[in-house]
């Protein structure tokens, strides 16, 4: 077959905002091959596939179509809706409407550079370097080569907001962390705070520091 015969099956739409932020959004590699198949039955016109149709196009067992089914309605993006035809008949189809919610506001927060006086987006910035917590959360997942959890990520914010250390410190302490070969935030921990017991506040300071001890 060429290309062109394949396309006679069809293409799916996906936002490639889902692409790259849904594990920003706690959503996991098996939920969203879910997502993708759910939008691809939509947009072929069947709303409402069944577990077994579903798992037909995976290598997930029924079972597990249904486990993860219920997880996206616990956490609020899937929804089951009820439906009514031309003829009065009820049914039900899946929504994924809330998903797509929470996905536009994620990306408003987070990747969008808005200029507040115009009241308008005047960029996108992939390396979410306009907020100091998106931004060193990302250098963190580029040297770790995973995914924070919202655990960890909620611990580089209490750096920031609670322990106020400078955001290039926090960047140091990384580096510090990756040339040891630590892979863990309790390790960059430690580091600030050996840092901060030597009464270090700048990251000039912290260079000092560091040369004198090589």
């Amino acid at each position: 077959m060429q290309f062109n015969d394949y396309r006679a099956l069809g293409f799916t739409t996906l936002q490639n905002g889902l692409i790259a932020y849904y594990p920003r959004l706690n959503i996991s590699d098996a939920e969203l091959l879910l997502i993708i198949q759910l939008e691809a039955f939509n947009q072929r016109g069947e709303s409402f596939p069944s577990n077994e149709k579903i798992a037909a196009n995976t290598n997930l067992s029924v079972t597990d179509v249904g486990n993860l089914i219920q997880r996206l309605i616990d956490q609020n993006y899937l929804t089951i809706e009820q439906t009514t035809d031309d003829q009065d008949k009820i049914g039900n189809k899946y929504s994924l409407n809330k998903l797509y919610d929470a996905l536009d506001q994620y990306i408003d927060q987070n990747i969008l550079i808005k200029d507040d006086k115009k009241d308008k987006t005047v960029a996108v910035t992939n390396n979410l370097g306009n907020n100091p917590l998106n931004y060193l959360s990302r250098k963190v997942e580029v040297e770790f080569g995973r995914y924070l959890s919202p655990i960890e990520r909620e611990e580089i914010a209490q750096w920031l907001s609670v322990d106020h250390y400078d955001p290039e410190i926090i960047e140091l302490a990384l580096r510090e962390a990756v040339l040891s070969q630590a892979y863990s935030l309790k390790y960059i921990d430690r580091v600030l705070l050996n840092w901060q017991r030597h009464n270090l506040k700048t990251p000039e300071e912290v260079e000092r520091f560091l040369k004198r001890n090589r």
